[in-house]
């Protein structure tokens, strides 16, 4: 398994990475042979990283991954994250004994001794995030991690982490319908040389053609509790979506490429991590990385999607609570 051991190291060989989230059912039915599918379509398109999480699904994403990597030689580097405890009641626990305990089982799952990046999932806000910084510095020191990651926290913390040990990558929300890290976090990991990590790049499957028909999402997707998919805000949001879709249409690409070569297009520093569980979905994606946008498809773009023009928040009030504000 390669051992990336810088910020750069994640955008060497390709800038569309995969996303595991969807391989524990998050967005829909899915089963071990459906993923072991698309992560060996994965490696015949170059793709080069694997995005999970201990929560994904309570271990089963991991676990999905690790029953691959047993049986396929890869080239893949594997990002996993821990620090949400999800139950009884979600809180986060950053703690150097929690981390190590969760990183523990993450590297059971996967079947590896190391991961190339190790995210905070989420930041436990009393806990100082130097002392979160060193523990992380601690498992790279062992050879357990090849570098550091948080994921949704501001831009002020990153500064105060990269004071301790350098951070290879920070992880939000980015996409044409959520553009918040435009306003510090994308000009704060180009300067301190920390790779910016685009989760749900394609806002959750919206911006794709066709779209998403509510009704059909099932019992237990997450996009059920999300503002953006409900109601009268998710009526407005697909009007601009099918916009979009036609524009993409005219222009001789998926839509969903199209979406996702726009967010490549915003800083060489950016790698995006879209998830799909199937091979149709990650060919169009796999697309987006040789796609280049003129100026003129760029304020088009602009025009049918301007900043702000989602209605509904990106996450519902439970669905917030551990992400950092920092506008």
């Amino acid at each position: 398994m390669s051992k990336p051991s810088s910020a750069a190291a994640l955008l060497a060989d390709n800038r569309v990475g995969l996303g595991c989230m969807s391989f524990a059912g998050a967005y829909g039915d899915t089963d071990q042979a459906e993923a072991h599918r698309t992560l060996a379509t994965a490696i015949d398109l170059g793709v080069t990283h694997l995005d999970t999480s201990n929560v994904y699904g309570m271990g089963r994403s991991e676990s999905v991954i690790g029953a691959f990597l047993k049986t396929s030689p890869h080239a893949f580097s594997i990002a996993t994250k821990g620090g949400i405890v999800p139950e009884p009641v979600r809180r986060f626990d950053n703690s150097s004994s929690h981390l190590r305990k969760e990183l523990e089982g993450s590297l059971r799952r996967l079947g590896v001794e190391h991961v190339d990046l190790y995210y905070v999932h989420r930041r436990e806000q009393v806990r100082d995030i130097e002392e979160v910084t060193e523990t992380l510095a601690a498992f790279v020191r062992e050879g357990k991690i090849g570098g550091i990651g948080f994921s949704e926290i501001a831009p002020s913390s990153l500064s105060r982490a990269v004071a301790v040990h350098p951070v290879m990558a920070v992880q939000s929300e980015y996409s044409l319908w959520s553009r918040q890290p435009e306003l510090g976090m994308l000009q704060a990991c180009k300067e301190l040389g920390t790779t910016f990590v685009a989760f749900s790049p394609l806002g959750r499957g919206m911006l794709a053609d066709p779209v998403i028909d509510t009704a059909n999402l099932g019992p237990s997707d997450f996009r059920r509790g999300n503002p953006r998919f409900k109601g009268e805000d998710f009526v407005r949001n697909k009007a601009f979506v099918e916009r979009f879709n036609a524009y993409a249409k005219g222009q001789g690409i998926a839509a969903s490429t199209l979406a996702l070569a726009w967010v490549l297009h915003q800083g060489s520093q950016i790698v995006a991590i879209p998830g799909t569980r199937t091979v149709e979905h990650l060919r169009r994606n796999m697309d987006a990385a040789s796609v280049i946008l003129t100026a003129d498809q760029l304020a088009e773009i602009e025009k049918i999607l301007p900043v702000g023009w989602a209605h509904g928040a990106r996450y519902s009030d439970a669905q917030m609570v551990g992400v950092e504000g920092y506008c």
